[in-house]
């Protein structure tokens, strides 16, 4: 009886040692030869040139050391490879370092309680942070959010399963309209509300029409990422439902949507972090104010945005604090809101809570309740009713011919 070896497991990942290898050598060789080129050979200067050149270098470098083991297609992979990896780098460089330095700004505003539950009515530009706050701004966008999400998502929704469900050459055209509207600048809505609502229709600047001006930018990104969600649906459900004789409406709404549920609350989410930042509408649209205002209808709102954009400007160092303070307080909410998202449309199709999962053997239950006493009156004598089910509710009352209002009239 021969025995063999165990067989060696093979690694299934695409990164080896000598990629490794070979970006590192090419990554010091570029720095090094950038150096050299920056210190003693030019006069070169500035530390955009540097990173650009040294990057270029890179890329050369780390192709002549992968083309002494690879093909030439090798190469071109290898390449773009480390491209994409190095921009995936470069942006999360950039983000991290905008929320770092935005904390970093506004750590001597974050700390006061007073930030958080007072209003800028009785603070100057030369108070000092334990005076004043955000209070105004933090309920003025909650608001004016709330107002666009009454508008936007009925709408985005409708439109979304309009586009999907209902095909032709008026669906085309509206998709088209959609996806331009998904470029608009923020400037364009902000003077399109601020031409048609203030100016021809005479509504006072105030949260309302910030919210008009903040919906023209939700809009286009609830209907497009809804659009992809519903398009995703398998047309097999819907076969199914109408099989069992319901009607669109019916299979739209207790077929496509909770089978898109997850993918619907991120669409919504995407566009609340799309509106809550916007600063160019609610500027020419909401005024601004110092004081707490709840009512939409009247009077200026101020928002997180907004309320960053006027401190910074200020040349006081308290109040570009409490700018940079707003703005940190603005990514935390918006934070709180993909937290909450994560929460809500999380699981996907057929993944249910434990209330779900209690809610639909109650129905199930209460379903094969209903039938059986279908069952047990089909099986019943004329005239006599069947005994009731254990589990059944009180038996209806049958209406006796001589109890009935209209007789039947005999031939």
């Amino acid at each position: 009886m021969t025995t063999h070896a165990p067989e060696e497991r093979r690694s299934t990942g695409t990164l080896r040692a000598t990629d490794v290898y070979a970006a590192l050598g090419a990554a010091v060789a570029a720095l090094s030869t950038t150096g050299l080129l920056y210190t003693e050979l030019t006069g070169f200067s500035g530390t955009l040139g540097f990173l650009v050149i040294a990057y270029l270098l890179f890329l050369g470098l780390y192709a002549l050391l992968v083309s002494f083991d690879e093909s030439g297609p090798m190469v071109r992979d290898r390449i773009a490879s480390v491209a994409v990896h190095s921009m995936a780098v470069l942006m999360l460089t950039a983000l991290v370092f905008v929320v770092v330095y935005t904390l970093w700004e506004g750590k001597t505003a974050l700390p006061h309680l007073n930030f958080f539950t007072q209003d800028m009515a009785k603070a100057g530009p030369l108070d000092p942070l334990s005076v004043g706050g955000i209070r105004h701004a933090v309920l003025g966008t909650l608001i004016q959010i709330g107002v666009a999400l009454l508008i936007t998502v009925p709408a985005g929704l409708l439109c979304a399963v309009f586009l999907n469900e209902v095909p032709g050459r008026y669906g085309r055209f509206v998709r088209t309209i959609v996806e331009a509207m998904t470029a608009l600048p923020s400037i364009v809505a902000g003077l399109f509300v601020y031409a048609t609502a203030i100016l021809a229709l005479g509504v006072e600047k105030s949260g309302l029409a910030a919210s008009l001006a903040i919906s023209v930018m939700m809009l286009p990104i609830v209907i497009r990422a809804s659009d992809v969600v519903v398009r995703l649906v398998p047309g097999t459900l819907r076969e199914a439902s109408y099989a069992l004789g319901a009607p669109r409406w019916r299979t739209v709404w207790h077929v496509v949507l909770p089978t898109a549920r997850s993918g619907l609350t991120t669409a919504v989410i995407l566009g609340t972090a799309r509106g809550v930042g916007e600063t160019s509408p609610v500027l020419l649209t909401a005024g601004f104010s110092a004081v707490t205002n709840l009512d939409p209808s009247s009077g200026a709102m101020v928002s997180l945005p907004l309320a960053t954009f006027e401190f910074v400007k200020s040349p006081e160092p308290a109040m570009i604090a409490r700018g940079f303070g707003t703005a940190a307080t603005l990514m935390a909410l918006v934070l709180l809101l993909f937290v909450a998202a994560r929460f809500v449309g999380g699981r996907g199709p057929g993944h249910l809570s434990k209330r779900g999962r209690r809610r639909r053997d109650a129905a199930s239950a209460r379903d094969l309740r209903r039938i059986e006493a279908l069952h047990e009156s089909a099986a019943a004598p004329e005239g006599v009713l069947p005994p009731p089910h254990p589990t059944a509710g009180p038996a209806p009352a049958v209406a006796t011919p001589h109890q009935s209002e209209s007789p039947r009239s005999t031939p």
